[in-house]
């Protein structure tokens, strides 16, 4: 004859023996980044507000450019869309002054705000930005472009007559 007893934890027998199926206790880690989360995602081994990963990340320039951001620096996770669309508004003002002073014309500007997702915590982050511009520049030396103004001439020459006047 078999025994089917109540639904529970099925240990009752071991209960005395301090065997047991819940996880021990971790200790709480510091709080790195106030007023974040302290909720762990699923598969993520901190919260965001314990996460060295993104305390300790940095963002630099990669350009040629005279812009901010020439050395490593630290952004918190909520000004960094801010700051890195300001640091992306300077290259876009350098390629307008640039065009300015050279004797060209801004055909396109365009920024590109990249983000991803910390590894460490599961934050989406703004993790970069890129601008890319196209300038047009006359160059009135260049022989190309001086037939090409005069065949621009002949095209043009005659074309608003008025015969009747």
């Amino acid at each position: 004859m078999s025994m089917i007893g109540a639904i529970g934890s099925g240990y009752g027998a071991y209960a005395g023996l301090g065997i047991s199926n819940r996880a021990p206790a971790q200790e709480a880690k510091p709080i790195l980044n106030p007023n974040e989360s302290t909720t762990t995602a699923p598969g993520k081994k901190s919260s965001p507000a314990e996460c060295e990963t993104c305390k300790n990340r940095k963002y630099q320039d990669g350009s040629d450019e005279m812009v901010s951001f020439k050395t490593a620096q630290h952004i918190s996770p909520q000004s960094a869309g801010a700051r890195i669309r300001g640091h992306e508004a300077e290259h876009v003002s350098n390629a307008y002054k640039d065009a300015a002073m050279n004797n060209g014309k801004v055909l396109q500007a365009s920024v590109s705000i990249k983000t991803a997702v910390c590894p460490e915590c599961g934050r989406v982050y703004v993790s970069g930005g890129e601008t890319a511009t196209k300038i047009k520049y006359s160059n009135e030396d260049n022989p190309y472009q001086k037939s090409r103004k005069d065949m621009d001439k002949q095209g043009l020459l005659g074309a608003n007559i008025d015969l009747a006047g």
